[in-house]
Order: C-alpha cells, then sequence, then structure tokens
C-alpha cells in the first residue's frame, strides 16, 4: 500500500452476518470514525450483510437492514404480486468462501454464484462509503485516492484475498484489479491491534502475552499475541477459529420455534415471508432476549411470544396437530429458562473450549483476554468466559465499543503495516521435487512427486522472511522448468499427493543454457509478505531472476 498519493483510508469489515467500515484522513490518523449510519437504521455500527433482488436476482433493490426485516404494519403496503414478495433475500453468502462442505453452504439462487452478490454487497456498500466521503471531503478523488484494509476470517482458505480482490474492483473499489490501493489482514489480526490501545489502561507492556476472542455473528476468531517494544506485536500461536458466531444462536431459537409449529410450516415461512421471520428473529428474540440474557435463573422472567403479532401470515403454514394446539393457546408461545439456556449453551460451550485450546497451545502466561466482536456483548457468554478462565487470566475484559474493533484495529494496521512482527504459519509450505526412486509413486518418466518442505507449520516467520533451497534440472535439455508450490496442514507431509495436500500455484520459468546440461543450479525462494506469499526463481551461477509471482498467504 503506497500512501503517498493517498488521503483517505477506509477499513471494511465485510462480515458473515454483518458489516461495518471506518475511515481516516491520514494527516489526522488518531480521528477514526465508525460510520453509523445505514440506510434503514441509525445510529448502529453495522448493517446486515444481505440483499433483496427482483424476482430474477439480477438488480437489487434494497441491501441491509432494508433487505431483511419486514414491519407488520407495513405488510398491506406490499401487493401480492410485487417483486419484494416472490423473491427471497440473499444473505450468510460470505460463507460460499469458506472451507465448509457444499451441502452445509447456505442457499443460493439457481444458477446464481456467490461472487455476485459479494460484488453487489461491496458495490452497495461502496456508494454508501464514497457518498460519506465526498460529504466530508468534497475534494477527495474517490477511489484514486482511497485506500482500502479488508480484514478475512482466520481460517479461511489462501484463496480468500484474491477473490476479495476481484469482487472489491468489480464493485468499483479499485481503478485496476492489480491496485496497490487494498491490503488485507485476517479479523483476529485487526483485533488484537485494536486492543492495543487499551493494553496501558490494565498496566500491561512488552513481554505480556494476551488472548483476542473475535466472537462475531457467523465466526469465532481466537489469536494469542506478545506485545514487543516499540508497541509492535508478535504472534504466539497458530489462530484459531470456527463457524459457531451468535447467529447460530439466532439458528437454535427458529429450531425450538420449528418443534412448536412445525419444520414445514417454518420453512414455508422462510420461503414466502423471509421477512416476517427475521423479523421474529430480530425484535422478539435478539432484542428481548438474545442481548439480554445473563444465564441467572432467578433473574429470569418467561417471556410470552405472540407469533401471529410478529408473523400475521404464519397461520397459512401451520397444519394439522399443530394448528390445532397453537389455536388452543391462542397462538402464544412461553419462552421459559430452560429453553433459552438449551439454545445459547452448545454454541457458549463450543467457543469456551476453543478458548481452552488456544490457552493451552501457548508456551506464554496469558495476562490478558479480550472479547470482541458482537456476540461478546452476550452477558451469557461474558459469564461463561470469565467462569472457566478467571482463575487461569488475570484480567478479563470487553473493550468500549466491541462491535467496532475489527474496522478499527484494520484502521491502525493500514497506517503502520510494520506494526505486525511476525505471524505463526497455519500451513507446511513446500514444493514439487522430482527425483528417479525404486518406489512405487513414479510418473510416465520414472520419476517420483515429492514435497519438499521449505517452512512448517506451527512456525514463527518474520514478515518478509524468506525461506531457500537450490535446485537442478530433471533433463539434460530442460529449457521450462516449473515450480509447483503445494500447502498442507500436516506436519509431516512426504508427497505431493498425499491427503491434504492442495497446490497453492505454479512458477514457470525459462532456462535457455541448455548447454550447461543438468550443472544448472537454480535458487527457489519463498518469501512470506504481508498477506501474500512470493515466490522467485534465480540463476545460481549468474544471479539473474528468472521469474517471480505472488501468491495469496492464508498464514
Amino acid at each position: 500500500m503506497d500512501l503517498r498519493d493517498t488521503r483517505i483510508l477506509v477499513a471494511v469489515d465485510f462480515g458473515t452476518t454483518y458489516s461495518g467500515f471506518a475511515y481516516a484522513h491520514k494527516e489526522n490518523p488518531e480521528n477514526v470514525v465508525v460510520n453509523n449510519s445505514w440506510p434503514g437504521r441509525e445510529g448502529v455500527f453495522k448493517t446486515p450483510t444481505a440483499l433483496q433482488y427482483d424476482e430474477r436476482y439480477n438488480k437489487v433493490i434494497s441491501w441491509g437492514y432494508n433487505a431483511l426485516v419486514e414491519e407488520p404494519d407495513e405488510l398491506e403496503e406490499i401487493s401480492d404480486d410485487s417483486e419484494e414478495q416472490r423473491s427471497r433475500p440473499v444473505e450468510l453468502f460470505k460463507l460460499h468462501l469458506s472451507t465448509l462442505g457444499w451441502k452445509e453452504k447456505p442457499w443460493l439462487p439457481p444458477r446464481f454464484g456467490y461472487k455476485k452478490a459479494v460484488k453487489d454487497y461491496l458495490s452497495k456498500l461502496g456508494e454508501l462509503i464514497r457518498e460519506t466521503i465526498e460529504r466530508r471531503w468534497p475534494t477527495v478523488s474517490f477511489p484514486r485516492q482511497v485506500d482500502f484494509v479488508f480484514t478475512i476470517p482466520a481460517e479461511w482458505p489462501p484463496n480468500t484475498t484474491k477473490i476479495m480482490r476481484e469482487c472489491a474492483h468489480d464493485a468499483g473499489l479499485l481503478s485496476s484489479l492489480n491496485s496497490n490501493n487494498i491490503e488485507f489482514t485476517t479479523e483476529p489480526e485487526a483485533a488484537a491491534l485494536h486492543c492495543l490501545s487499551v493494553l496501558k489502561e490494565h498496566h500491561l507492556g512488552p513481554g505480556d502475552s494476551f488472548i483476542v476472542a473475535d466472537c462475531g455473528g457467523g465466526t469465532i476468531d481466537l489469536t494469542s499475541r506478545k506485545l514487543l517494544p516499540g508497541n509492535r506485536l508478535s504472534e504466539i500461536t497458530e489462530r484459531v477459529g470456527d463457524l459457531c458466531g451468535g447467529s447460530f444462536v439466532d439458528k437454535r431459537f427458529l429450531k425450538w420455534l420449528g418443534k412448536k409449529l412445525g419444520a414445514d410450516a417454518l420453512e414455508e415461512l422462510k420461503s414466502n415471508n423471509y421477512g416476517q421471520m427475521q423479523y421474529i428473529v430480530q425484535r422478539f428474540f435478539c432484542q428481548r432476549i438474545k442481548y439480554k440474557f445473563n444465564g441467572e435463573r432467578s433473574e429470569y422472567k418467561p417471556l410470552k411470544l405472540n407469533v401471529l403479532h410478529y408473523c400475521p401470515d404464519l397461520n397459512r403454514y401451520v397444519t394439522g396437530a399443530y394448528k390445532e394446539q397453537m389455536e388452543q393457546v391462542g397462538w402464544v408461545l412461553k419462552v421459559d429458562f430452560d429453553s433459552v439456556i438449551e439454545m445459547f449453551d452448545p454454541i457458549v460451550t463450543r467457543i469456551v473450549k476453543l478458548i481452552d485450546d488456544q490457552l493451552k497451545g501457548s508456551k506464554e502466561k496469558c495476562s490478558a483476554m479480550f472479547l470482541v466482536g458482537g456476540f461478546s456483548e452476550s452477558p451469557y457468554l461474558q459469564r461463561r468466559v470469565r467462569e472457566a478462565f478467571s482463575s487461569k487470566v488475570p484480567i478479563i475484559s470487553v473493550p468500549a465499543l466491541p462491535i467496532a474493533a475489527i474496522v478499527r484495529g484494520a484502521i491502525t494496521y493500514g497506517f503502520n503495516i510494520d506494526i505486525v512482527h511476525d505471524r505463526v504459519l497455519k500451513w507446511t509450505y513446500g514444493i514439487e521435487e522430482p527425483n528417479k526412486d525404486k518406489a512405487s509413486r513414479k510418473t510416465s518418466d520414472g520419476l517420483i512427486l515429492y514435497f519438499h518442505k521449505l517452512a512448517q507449520r506451527g512456525r514463527s516467520v518474520g514478515v518478509d522472511q524468506k525461506f531457500t533451497t537450490d535446485f537442478f534440472p530433471t533433463r539434460a535439455n530442460q529449457e521450462i522448468i516449473s515450480f509447483n508450490i503445494y500447502y498442507t496442514p500436516r506436519y509431516g507431509a512426504k508427497f505431493c499427493d498425499d491427503p491434504g495436500m492442495k497446490l497453492l500455484g505454479t512458477l514457470r520459468v525459462r532456462a535457455t543454457d541448455t548447454h550447461l546440461g543438468l550443472n544448472r543450479p537454480i535458487e527457489f525462494l519463498l518469501a512470506f509478505g504481508k498477506m501474500e506469499i512470493k515466490a522467485t526463481a534465480k540463476n545460481k551461477r549468474t544471479g539473474r531472476v528468472y521469474n517471480e509471482t505472488t501468491f495469496d498467504l492464508d498464514i
């Protein structure tokens, strides 16, 4: 990222369930503004990552809050043949970038690629960003004088940044695909950078280690960091994460509701009146239960849920014994303590285990733990975390405005990328090494494709640290030499077709000095940069660089 011509830095937290952005002028980087004005809602720091399309899913007609929640008193204003009723909102599409299996990924319309949804959402978000910046600084040229920092989940595959770059370009945020006006950092890394500002409040200094748990709507990401002199950060364990954010508690509420009304009825409501389903989740469950529940039985008062108040069309879908039961109780359900605790416990227990595993995986004493992200504001989650870890971790804190921690930390990263001293590799990286052998895994040339390890998973590597090895052509007359770069979660992989092994990319070079036969040493180099890997091959005899390229780095 080149800040010489940049006037504004924008951080984008493109989330699974909610998204937000923050911005700052490079002449006053301390004055970070987190956007809190969205279509359909004022005074909140994020908006739903959701889109409402026309009938054919071509044109976006609303986004964010306006795409989801359907107010009961507005239902009469929507005619039966309106486009809004004949299309279903598209949401959770970010999960199509994850490692979830195809059957586990959320619904998308037929013949509808997830990249279209990402691009369309970033287009709408970009329009709002542009309007916001131009209103405050009318002379700024957008996007030429605007740099972006995008945050990505820690556990997602290496091609995530490439896809996000393509979608940001197609959405009009970048003037060219290879623009230098975009940078990436992981969500837990951004959260850790935000927590730098509160370390002094807790009298922590160089040498102290801390954990940041980013508890979002879709994902939970954890990172362990050590504060170094000069206010720089070192990573001390592998980042971990899982799909067990706050939205999964919402899903368990809907599952409970389905047991009362019938799963088929709820599916009909979801298909035909999606806004009403969201209304009961957001306005009843989230506002009256989820954001307040602390797990204390004596303080919980059972709530009455008038189902038809939130979902007037539901009685069209409920049938048989379910309908008879609901008519007997006047369509009113009792939401008691035991039901709510069953909605929370499986999700919160997974989060507690993630934190416990992260603590056990660190050789450093943890001085503090910070909970950030929207779900971190859950009183019950905070209570469970403190009960589990207060005897092990002296400080357990939720910084002010935890929902905005990611974008604030991303701004810090964008203005001072060197603040990150090192990172821990999540994968083992290496290249394909053909060798003649009598073993069984031979190619048509009688060669065996070994995995030549260069950098092992779990190792701490400095930014721009280089790993090198020497290779020779396998044939005397070979002019085109290909270096296939692989990565694997395994520590001791031996072959390039081992389970879990994946191809990151290929670097091809042309070596015309065939008159030297096999005596042509080539130095191959992998450099771990910010969020990318640079692969280079050069002539060891002359020092001439044959070729170099970059790949997305999911460290």
